[in-house]
């Protein structure tokens, strides 16, 4: 694991952006950048669009490892470039910003108010071809609808014993079990979720560190312990539906917790802005999220 770049997301200032959609996201974020849907004629030149949306924002000046600390690609992003350079390499030699993955294949059905992933085929493969990219961890998620302790123990035991496989592969895993902002129990939900993560991080072993990335929770500072554990390497919040204004309001209300927006980082950018206005919009976004992650 490289040393610098785990010494930037442990102790630097600032937040990860995220940009990895993947294929069921990616029409609704094309949508909301202006691209609607009909643009393309099969799922390759969806993705190509996509990817220039991706390339205009990292090579954008406002893009840059002073208020950015990493950045989470999709797998096919990872094999793609950014100005003629791969796409992790230009990450962190251009702009110094530390590259993570998204791994995960997707959503299960619902069972027990939960969503698990889909099984990852070939993961140790993966694994093995990001760290010869050059990516420092990686980022999969569930999805909680509902407090239910057998589907919150069933979500949390599947991202566990991925992470350990993720922790020997040499890489860094962020631990995302989300809770649904429109579960009617979402507060329940993250009183038990937090139970669950304390009770599993124990099983760590040596000096092993996870990262979590969560939802804002209802009740503002629950994760503040998490934030100190010895095993916690940083805890990241998802904007899961907010604006970027309201996620950056209850941000600022959970110290030590840094952002890992998505939809609310690429709030209102359109491929029809100039470069002019595209830059000074990704701009004041960035310098947002930045100040509601260092507060």
């Amino acid at each position: 694991m490289n040393e610098q770049q785990l010494e930037k997301i442990a102790h630097g200032s600032g937040f990860i952006a995220a940009l990895d959609q993947s294929g069921g996201s990616t029409p609704r974020a094309l949508s909301l950048y202006g691209i609607e849907q009909g643009a393309w004629k099969d799922e390759a030149e969806m993705f190509d669009l996509v990817h220039a949306m991706r390339s205009r924002i990292v090579a954008s000046p406002a893009f840059d490892g002073r208020r950015i600390l990493a950045a989470i690609l999709f797998e096919m992003t990872m094999e793609r470039q950014f100005e003629g350079q791969d796409a992790a390499a230009y990450l962190w030699e251009r702009k110094q910003v530390v590259p993570f993955l998204k791994v995960d294949k997707g959503l299960a059905e619902e069972a027990d108010g939960v969503q698990l992933m889909r099984p990852i085929p070939q993961l140790d493969a993966l694994l093995a071809r990001a760290r010869a990219k050059g990516i420092f961890g990686t980022k999969m998620r569930s999805v909680i609808h509902a407090a239910n302790p057998a589907g919150i123990a069933a979500v949390l035991d599947q991202q566990f014993a991925l992470g350990k496989q993720i922790l020997a592969a040499g890489l860094m895993p962020i631990i995302e079990p989300e809770v649904d902002i429109k579960a009617p129990d979402k507060a329940q939900a993250e009183t038990l979720l937090a139970a669950g993560v304390h009770q599993r991080l124990d099983s760590l072993s040596g000096d092993e560190r996870v990262m979590f990335k969560l939802t804002l929770p209802t009740q503002a500072g629950l994760y503040g312990d998490l934030t100190k554990h010895p095993r916690v390497l940083r805890v990241v919040a998802l904007s899961g539906g907010y604006t970027r204004e309201e996620s950056c309001r209850l941000l600022a209300a959970n110290p030590g917790v840094i952002a890992s927006f998505s939809r609310a980082l690429t709030e209102g950018l359109t491929a029809q802005q100039s470069d002019a206005e595209f830059n000074a919009a990704l701009d004041a976004s960035i310098e947002a999220i930045y100040q509601a992650s260092i507060s």
